[in-house]
């Protein structure tokens, strides 16, 4: 299966109503994960469902159009009022728009989305990962960023600068760089794992469409607790595996 089959089939993936067992479903999730392009794609599709079911949910009939119809149903009336048809018609128009929209958002998507990058880092700190830097020297760190073009003169809040630095990589968002600086918080590491605490940085340019906060936001993704803000030119991320008090003593 190739990246563009599975974008197919993803298209129907539908997270609680869709089954991941169906055998091409199954196989289609286990090459985004894989595919970082394919995954970035399928984050960006399950937050776009979760917007489009918000906004059917926020759709009223008219009021007495219940009543309206159970009259016309039980007299077998030959003709729909105008007004009945008024109603159908603006509900199927905003129908086709909102699923056009859908559909363009799908070719075209907005690829410097807030949520999306979000989605993108948590999914990077929660999977299996390797380090390209592992040190507990700041300077090295910082001396690599930079060789690799990736942000380097970052600051770190008081809280953060208490932890234990394990190392860095650099991840990819589209045309930029991400310089993603690892740290332990002390508590025990599952096996195989080698930090637990994650800063991510990129160019504020990059997310032109976002609106970041000097202070601190903090929202939950996947199984991690994200704290996102901006200052100068950089907008950070800040994540953890735990809850939002241990979050809140890095900042």
């Amino acid at each position: 299966m190739n990246r563009d089959e599975a974008r197919r089939i993803l298209l129907f993936y539908r997270p609680g109503a869709t089954r991941a067992t169906d055998p091409e479903m199954a196989e289609a999730l286990a090459l985004a994960n894989q595919d970082p392009e394919l995954g970035a794609w399928l984050e960006e599709h399950l937050i776009l469902q979760l917007s489009l079911r918000e906004k059917f949910r926020g759709i009223q009939p008219p009021s007495g159009l219940k009543e309206q119809i159970i009259s016309e149903e039980t007299a077998r009336s030959r003709t729909v009022s105008r007004r009945r048809q008024v109603v159908f018609a603006a509900v199927t128009v905003l129908v086709i728009a909102i699923t056009g929209l859908a559909v363009l958002r799908l070719r075209h998507p907005q690829v410097n989305d807030l949520a999306t990058y979000r989605a993108r880092m948590a999914r990077v700190a929660s999977s299996p990962y390797g380090m390209d830097l592992a040190t507990n020297d700041p300077a090295q760190v910082q001396s690599y960023l930079a060789r690799q073009h990736a942000p380097s003169d970052y600051s770190l809040p008081a809280g953060l600068k208490k932890a234990a630095l394990a190392g860095c990589a650099v991840e990819g968002w589209k045309d930029a760089k991400v310089a993603m600086i690892c740290f332990r918080t002390g508590r025990p590491l599952p096996l195989g794992e080698s930090s637990d605490l994650w800063l991510f940085v990129v160019d504020r340019r990059s997310l032109k469409n976002a609106t970041v906060s000097s202070a601190p936001e903090i929202s939950k993704v996947r199984s991690l607790m994200i704290a996102t803000w901006t200052a100068g030119d950089k907008i950070y991320l800040l994540g953890v595996t735990g809850d939002e008090q241990l979050l809140r003593s890095y900042l």
